[in-house]
């Protein structure tokens, strides 16, 4: 039978711990063929040594790709491609992708948003894309090591709406023999937007006031500016016909309280860090534009965006 091609592109925190499992499961099974696309420095590197994994999971830390591509350009008839960018690349990658992909391609996005399937099928309209969101505590240490504390990583990911019947068992048998921990669902947008909730709420909140999770847990203004973004996002999501309980807020408070108070999101720390590409987009961006789409009041989103652009600015200055 012939061998399936999968593609991973982005080898950071995310790419290089999923990535890495499917690859060294793939290493002594020799079912796939299998091709890490990454740039600059980071080709340079895993292709001389391997991608590195530093985890408690793995205690052979490195696997050595059996191909490595500095441009999309460069995959050839791919039956999977992980897409684990960051936002602010999704649409650049994705004009890349529809020139090689191929009718019976599917995508699986790795990356947490809201609104991530519906770019990409703005771009890509015809083939089948997994939804998806994921758990992971890693980040690259250096160019072509990637670093894993904590619990294992998890990726949720379901069917395609708009190709319900496409037969994703491989995938999920792939997933299993990798020793990814992960769910598969009928519908996974529940997830995705139980965790945009968290996210996108404590991230916007902490940019702003510079703080912690803990502090936006226990400091009444912050608290209640979460909870008006919740709001607003609750109203997006039932207009969507999106299934979530009805004590959601409470559930995302009672789930941030579990963190270390002082633990801070990469919002926060990109903005202070006068990082001009973050997650700014993702987040209030997103909630923005569904909210227009919807008809749908996003006013306080829209003022804790206005502000963190402009601290942005004052930051750069």
């Amino acid at each position: 039978m012939e061998k399936k091609n999968i593609t991973i592109i982005g080898l950071g925190g995310v790419g290089g711990y999923f990535g890495f499992k499917i690859n060294q499961y793939n290493e002594s099974e020799n079912k796939f063929d299998i091709a890490f696309v990454a740039r600059a420095q980071t080709y340079d590197i895993v292709k001389a040594k391997g991608l590195t994994l530093l985890s408690p999971e793995h205690p052979n830390s490195i696997t050595k790709p059996s191909e490595i591509v500095q441009n999309i350009s460069d995959i050839k008839n791919p039956d999977l491609i992980l897409i684990c960018v960051k936002e602010y690349d999704l649409e650049n990658v994705c004009t890349q992708l529809k020139q090689i992909i191929n009718p019976k391609t599917i995508l699986l996005p790795l990356m947490n948003g809201v609104d991530i399937y519906d770019r990409i099928r703005k771009i890509i309209p015809e083939i089948t894309i997994l939804p998806a969101c994921v758990y992971v505590a890693s980040h690259i240490k250096e160019k072509g090591i990637v670093e894993h504390k904590g619990k294992a990583g998890k990726m949720i990911f379901g069917k395609d709406p708009a190709h319900n019947s496409e037969d994703v068992e491989w995938i999920i048998q792939l997933m299993k023999n990798s020793g990814i921990d992960f769910d598969f669902k009928e519908n996974s947008f529940t997830d995705i937007w139980t965790k945009f909730f968290f996210v996108a709420s404590f991230g916007l909140v902490t940019a702003k006031y510079n703080s912690s999770i803990g502090m936006v847990c226990n400091d009444t203004a912050q608290q209640q500016a979460a909870t008006q973004i919740m709001n607003e996002v609750k109203a997006i999501a039932d207009k969507k016909n999106i299934l979530l309980p009805n004590d959601i807020i409470d559930k995302t408070f009672e789930k941030a309280s579990t963190f270390p108070p002082e633990t801070p999101t990469s919002l926060q720390l990109d903005i202070n860090v006068k990082k001009q590409n973050n997650e700014l987009e993702l987040f209030a961006g997103a909630i923005i534009r569904y909210g227009k789409e919807l008809s749908t009041k996003t006013s306080f989103t829209e003022k804790i965006y206005s502000e963190i652009k402009e601290k942005i600015q004052e930051l750069s200055n």
